[in-house]
């Protein structure tokens, strides 16, 4: 189901479900929960052929320091998505007060492990504890988050590395609806370090290094970018990324016809009947009336990013990036 007819079939049955009132959409509802059960079924085929071959399956070790309910979340999702795949994973409950010396002998542990394949440490990490610190002392190999600093400069630099979940989800959206890239204005608002930057740096790179990559004219909107000059950007964009956080930042007259709109902002706000419901960065009602293609929140960015988590594991578990003698923390032992 991952060509582009039967993804597109299963994006027009969302709309038809979308609402109840009989009010047509022009964009194409691009259907993340589809998507991530196309990449997982995928994964779980290969894991089922690899295990019935004698070897043992994936695995991946998640560290959950502290008690952040939307962690929490998160942490069971990637879970519940591994052991649908086949790939074991344990799930490492720190308690919030570890001392960052204690943290990082957990993780130099598990990096000691041949048959730990992959190394995730869920993120917010709680104030006292510098996450780049952290993040760096995964051996680059089983970084499946693509946070260590060498799988960050290897990605810039358009070499084969694990890029960071989010931004990899958008890509294998990309990839996988055919979404033409090459020459398109490409506009990307948000410019943190895991997210919005990785996403910029993929659509324009030139791709020589085998990544892939967008060949698109892409220019990175933030915090700084007044109303205006956003206003002026986001209306020449033929592709749309938005992560911010912020409801409602992007409205219909600022997206032009048939533009590709990609909403990866999540926040939760309450409405005013007091219930509590997840909203994206994009006015959804608005701009599906003008966009061609557009992801909905939740059920859009979400799954995907999960699921290439997953995707990531099964590439560590299979040593198919080489790092030969950077293999290593980026920290000193």
């Amino acid at each position: 189901m991952s060509d582009k007819f039967n993804c597109v079939n299963h994006e027009l049955q969302h709309i038809r479900s979308f609402s109840s009132t009989p009010r047509f959409y022009k964009a194409v509802v691009i259907d993340g929960k589809a998507i991530a059960q196309d990449i997982k079924n995928e994964i779980k085929a290969e894991v089922d052929a690899l295990v019935e071959a004698g070897n043992r399956p994936p695995h991946l070790a998640v560290l959950l320091v502290g008690n952040d309910p939307a962690s929490i979340v998160y942490v069971k999702n990637k879970s519940q998505a591994a052991h649908y795949t086949g790939i074991s994973c344990d799930i490492l409950r720190i308690p919030a007060k570890v001392s960052e010396a204690e943290l990082l002998k957990e993780i130099e542990f598990l990096n000691s492990l041949e048959e730990n394949d992959g190394i995730l440490v869920q993120l917010p990490l709680p104030a006292h504890i510098d996450e780049r610190t952290v993040c760096d002392a995964v051996l680059p190999a089983k970084d499946v988050d693509g946070f260590n600093v060498l799988n960050v400069g290897r990605f810039c630099v358009d070499q084969k590395a694990f890029i960071p979940a989010t931004p990899s989800g958008v890509l294998e959206i990309i990839r996988r609806l055919k979404i033409e890239t090459n020459g398109k204005n490409a506009v990307v608002i948000g410019r943190s370090k895991n997210v919005g930057l990785p996403i910029a740096l993929h659509l324009h790179s030139d791709g020589n290094g085998g990544s892939r990559a967008g060949d698109a004219t892409t220019t990175i909107c933030h915090r700084n970018t007044t109303p205006e000059q956003l206003r002026h950007f986001t209306q020449s964009a033929d592709i749309i990324v938005s992560a911010t956080g912020v409801p409602g930042l992007i409205q219909a007259d600022m997206v032009k016809d048939g533009a590709v709109v990609i909403d990866i902002g999540i926040t939760r706000v309450v409405e005013a009947n007091g219930r509590a419901k997840l909203v994206g960065d994009v006015d959804f009602e608005g701009v599906s009336l003008k966009a061609s293609l557009i992801t909905p929140v939740p059920g859009g960015v979400g799954p995907v990013t999960v699921a290439m988590v997953i995707k990531n594991t099964l590439i560590a578990y299979k040593k198919e990036i080489s790092y030969g003698q950077w293999n290593k923390p980026s920290i000193p032992s």
